[in-house]
């Protein structure tokens, strides 16, 4: 008589499960995800959540206190300061976003194909990298805000352009360390194409500090948002701004100092969870690290 057996669950958890079990064990990022999840949907759901218009003016009621009224207090123009600040979360996570799709655009291509190919093409490239990294990146976006005109999108653009260096020399430096490995090697050796190593070998093995970095160059491009904001390149007024808000605060700090602790305190916590989910990241995706 046979016998049947009854087929045992896999052993390998899902994504879902194992991303939730990542989540348990480190409450570093469990904290800054549910922070930056808060912030997007404040972000989405400005119109409906924020008690008034970002541009509704109050002249009566000028850098007021924090009230029941207004819970965060008003600006010089009358402008309540919370519902500012949630429109402006907005803009600020836009800014990062493309800002850093730029660079990843731009960066990681360029950084697989001069790894990949090498020779003179690799020592060229690799030197106009160099020479843009001799500029800080908020001067170069500075100048090509300057050239290309003043607006959040350009600036934004500008700022990408800046970091895509930064992830071509990463991708760069680890496409070559894939390259050099023996299954990329027997791989040549069953006659795979170029894009099929790519594809298959080079990119999955390699990605995993670019990944590391792009979110920590989140929390830059916020960081340089602001302050391109703040010298009125970024945001243009009336639009919120968390930059503007701290710019038009500053006017005031000696009457009025609260006016900077809003906008100041939500640039900093979005960047301080930006810089600890990246560390997270990189704990998890570190193999010499022990777990348990």
């Amino acid at each position: 008589m046979a016998r049947t057996t009854t087929p045992s669950p896999s052993v390998t958890p899902s994504r879902l499960a194992a991303f939730l079990r990542w989540l348990r064990s480190d409450l570093r990022a469990a904290l800054a995800l549910t922070y930056l999840l808060i912030l997007v949907l404040a972000a989405v759901l400005a119109p409906l959540l924020a008690p008034y218009s970002p541009t509704d003016q109050n002249i009566m009621n000028m850098l007021a206190e924090p009230s029941a009224e207004h819970w965060l207090g008003t600006d010089d123009l009358g402008r309540d300061t919370l519902s500012r600040l949630m429109y402006g979360a907005g803009n600020a996570l836009y800014a990062a976003g493309l800002a850093v799709g730029v660079a990843v655009v731009i960066g990681v291509p360029v950084g697989v194909f001069i790894g990949f190919v090498g020779g003179w093409i690799d020592e060229v490239v690799s030197r106009v990298i160099d020479a843009v990294l001799a500029f800080p990146p908020i001067v170069l976006a500075v100048a090509i805000t300057g050239a290309l005109g003043i607006g959040l999108t350009n600036a934004m653009l500008a700022v990408g352009f800046g970091f895509a260096p930064y992830l071509a020399r990463t991708m760069r430096a680890q496409t070559l360390v894939v390259r050099g490995s023996l299954y990329v090697d027997a791989a040549v050796g069953f006659g795979a194409s170029r894009f099929h190593l790519i594809r298959k070998h080079i990119l999955p093995n390699a990605i995993q500090p670019v990944i590391v970095e792009v979110t920590l160059l989140l929390a830059v491009a916020l960081l340089a948002e602001a302050g391109l904001s703040f010298l009125s390149l970024g945001v243009q007024a009336p639009e919120a701004s968390w930059g503007g808000m701290l710019a038009r605060a500053y006017s005031y700090i000696e009457i009025a100092p609260a006016q900077m602790y809003a906008p100041g305190f939500a640039i900093l916590c979005t960047a301080l969870a930006f810089n600890a989910l990246g560390e997270s990241i990189r704990v998890l995706l570190d193999p010499t690290v022990k777990r348990h």
